[in-house]
């Protein structure tokens, strides 16, 4: 069984997509020490996946919710918005799917000029709709009250309807192997078609990905043009990456560049 602390640590991980030693530490009145011994613990019984300072909230089926995906790594998401941002002239057609790293584009795209963004992602449309210089084309289909996602076939089929200059995609999980995943196969169908249709596809996607799985292929780093994070922790991903020619823009690192 696991202790009352432990209950309460899997909770705070729902809430918050995951947690930290030190705040943790702080919250129960107890050494890191204890608090690493916990999280070492629940990894084993592979409930959380450890991080660098906490750990996530592990599960290979189910994502975390979406309001605590937005507090994740909130701060490197807004760096790859603006780096993917930086790739995309004005006057450009654009997909741009599901998910808070794609939320973050949308967010630094603001200011362009002359866009026509085709989006299954009710949050972008909401967060575009008010800027005249954009134009915004959103797909029909079933709503996911869950994150404000539109799945289904007729998403699906309204895909298909253009072609366009970028796609800007994210993914819940990545593999070592290059593989990209997603929890629903229904997100995934629209997804693959985004990718088909598109010239340039960009992959935006922060470093807790490679941290976590989910059960449903996407595709295949190959499918990728460019790939954006704040960091690549695999150098298998990053050889896999040379070999099919992706271009990854690892944002921490510019960072420190700039700071140097």
């Amino acid at each position: 069984m696991l202790i009352e602390r432990h209950n309460a640590i899997l909770e705070l991980a729902r809430q918050l997509g995951r947690v930290s030693v030190d705040d943790l530490a702080k919250r129960f009145d107890v050494s890191p020490q204890t608090i690493r011994k916990d999280l070492n613990e629940l990894c084993e019984r592979r409930l959380l996946a450890r991080t660098h300072g906490g750990a996530l909230l592990s599960s290979g089926i189910e994502n975390v919710g979406y309001e605590a995906r937005r507090i994740i790594s909130s701060k490197e998401k807004a760096d790859i918005g603006e780096s993917v941002a930086a790739l995309i002239p004005d006057n450009t057609s654009i997909f741009i799917n599901i998910g808070t790293t794609t939320e973050a584009v949308a967010q630094a795209l603001l200011q362009h000029r002359g866009l026509m963004v085709i989006t299954n992602n009710i949050n972008v449309a909401s967060l575009m709709r008010g800027y005249s210089q954009i134009e915004v084309v959103i797909a029909g289909g079933v709503l996911r009250h869950a994150d404000g996602g539109i799945v289904g076939e007729a998403a699906v089929d309204f895909m298909r309807q253009f072609k366009v200059d970028f796609a800007v995609i994210g993914a819940s999980a990545i593999d070592a192997d290059g593989s990209l995943l997603d929890y629903d196969y229904r997100e995934v169908k629209v997804t693959k078609t985004i990718m088909d249709n598109a010239r340039h596809v960009i992959l935006a996607a922060d470093s807790t990905k490679f941290e976590r799985t989910a059960p449903v292929r996407v595709g295949h780093l190959s499918q990728v043009t460019t790939f954006v994070t704040d960091h690549c922790p695999h150098p298998e991903f990053a050889r896999i990456a040379s070999e099919a020619e992706v271009d990854m823009i690892e944002t921490g690192r510019q960072l420190t560049e700039k700071s140097a």
